[in-house]
Order: C-alpha cells, then structure tokens, then sequence
C-alpha cells in the first residue's frame, strides 16, 4: 500500500520509499523517512496534493510522489 491510497483521517507508518535519485533525498529531506508515523489530513479534490501530518507539521505531497512512499497501516 502506498501513501497514495490513503484515505483522509488514516494513519500509517512509512515502510519505504521507492524512487532511487533526487527524488527520494527530496522526499527524505521533507521529513519522510522509513519507521515515521503520519496522518492523512485532506486530500484535495481532484486528488492532488494530498496533505499530511508528519513530525508535528502539515506537509503537501504531489500523487506521483506519494505514490513512492510505501506505508504499513495499523
């Protein structure tokens, strides 16, 4: 399951993320790394951003990007 198939309220746990390169430092560099616990807050309506909690602050992630994020929920 990926960050991408969440829904708004769910919480999960990142597992891995799957891009290789700049984009996987980027999304590191966010905040996002694998054992870190985040939430869903919203999604927007036609799907992108996807807004999240993560380490006490609200972060906006594109769908391709969250679609790289692995994560485990419960």
């Amino acid at each position: 399951m990926t960050l991408r198939d969440l829904k708004p309220g769910q919480a999960a746990t990142v597992v891995s993320i799957g891009e290789k390169g700049p984009l996987k430092r980027r999304i590191m560099d966010m905040g996002i790394t694998r054992g870190v616990d985040l939430k869903v807050v919203k999604v927007a309506p036609l799907g992108d951003p996807i807004e999240i909690n993560i380490r006490g602050y609200e972060l906006s992630l594109r769908k391709d990007e969250a679609a790289q994020i692995e994560v485990s929920v419960g």
